[in-house]
């Protein structure tokens, strides 16, 4: 059996089970491409094992790699499309693991003054005023980035002052509430959308085209946004910062702010958990980083706990 007609079966399996599978699908797309149409049968474990390794030192896509064609082996095996696994059987460990970057409100203020100067050109394929609409909209509300560029107008009620976020991860839905300030710049970006005469089904956020914004055209640009904006990683860490790491810094600096105002912070996490979109707190945990300032505002509440100081 062809590589790419088993994978087929394999991803219809999986997706028929109510399960995504998107990125695990693209993996299995680019392995069979490198695979050069074989059978499988004729895949041999040194090929199998370049393709997972790439370049440079393991990461956790090394593991993602392997594991995704690990299941896909074992659907195959149970099938009897193939005898046995070319899979390496021993995984490397990471030598470090992956720390997201929390944006300082300083860098923050200087990325969204950059959107400007950055994207005035008009070959750039998205505008200004769209690009720091969409970065104040994933800080402020904590989105992922599918969720913010698969909005569409009808998605933004700002009567109400809620965003319907649909089908998100695991295929949940959830409505999240804004705060006034995001609500102020979501209007203005909405009225400059319907001057655009588009229907209520439209994308929130378009290129210049006129086509929905994407994903990976919103993660390009904020490449080029994080050098104009002077917003790098200098603490020898594998990847610069990303666009999704606004989300953890929106969930760490709403920590922060508990911690600052005497709040009940392990009373208001589950909420925290619900407004992010997560069944349990255990999601929620790696979004939340222990920065210098969370780490002072937990000790001082733990001294004065320790002495017997009620009052905050």
């Amino acid at each position: 059996m062809k590589l790419l007609d088993a994978v087929s079966r394999y991803v219809t399996h999986k997706q028929s089970m109510g399960i995504r599978f998107n990125s695990e699908r693209r993996i299995l797309k680019s392995f069979c491409c490198s695979q050069q149409g074989k059978d499988l049968a004729q895949i041999e474990p040194g090929p199998v094992l370049q393709f997972i390794a790439g370049n440079g030192p393991p990461t956790r896509f090394w593991h993602r790699k392997h594991e995704t064609l690990t299941g896909f082996y074992r659907f195959a095996i149970a099938r009897g499309y193939v005898g046995g696994s070319p899979l390496p059987t021993s995984v490397p460990k990471l030598s470090r693991f992956f720390v997201p970057y929390i944006f300082s409100r300083a860098e923050l203020k200087r990325l969204l003054e950059a959107a400007e100067p950055c994207f005035a050109n008009h070959r750039c394929r998205v505008d200004p005023a769209t690009y720091r609409t969409l970065l104040l909209l994933l800080y402020g509300a904590a989105l992922r980035i599918g969720e913010a560029v698969s909005l569409t107008l009808a998605d933004v009620d700002l009567d109400a002052a809620l965003l319907h976020v649909r089908e998100s991860k695991f295929y949940k839905s959830r409505l999240v509430p804004v705060g006034a300030d995001l609500h102020s710049v979501l209007a203005q970006h909405v009225t400059r959308r319907q001057a655009d005469r588009a229907d209520s089904d439209a994308p929130l956020f378009v290129r210049r085209t006129g086509d929905r914004l994407t994903r990976g055209a919103a993660e390009h640009a904020f490449c080029r946004l994080r050098i104009q904006a002077n917003v790098l990683r200098h603490d020898g860490a594998r990847y610069q910062p990303r666009l999704h790491d606004l989300r953890h810094t929106a969930a760490t600096h709403r920590l922060q702010y508990w911690y600052e105002s005497g709040a009940d912070v392990q009373r208001l996490l589950p909420q925290l958990a619900t407004y992010l979109g997560h069944v349990h707190i255990s999601g929620t945990q790696k979004y939340l980083a222990l920065t210098p300032q969370i780490l002072q505002q937990a000790s001082q509440r733990f001294k004065r706990y320790a002495l017997g100081d009620t009052h905050e």
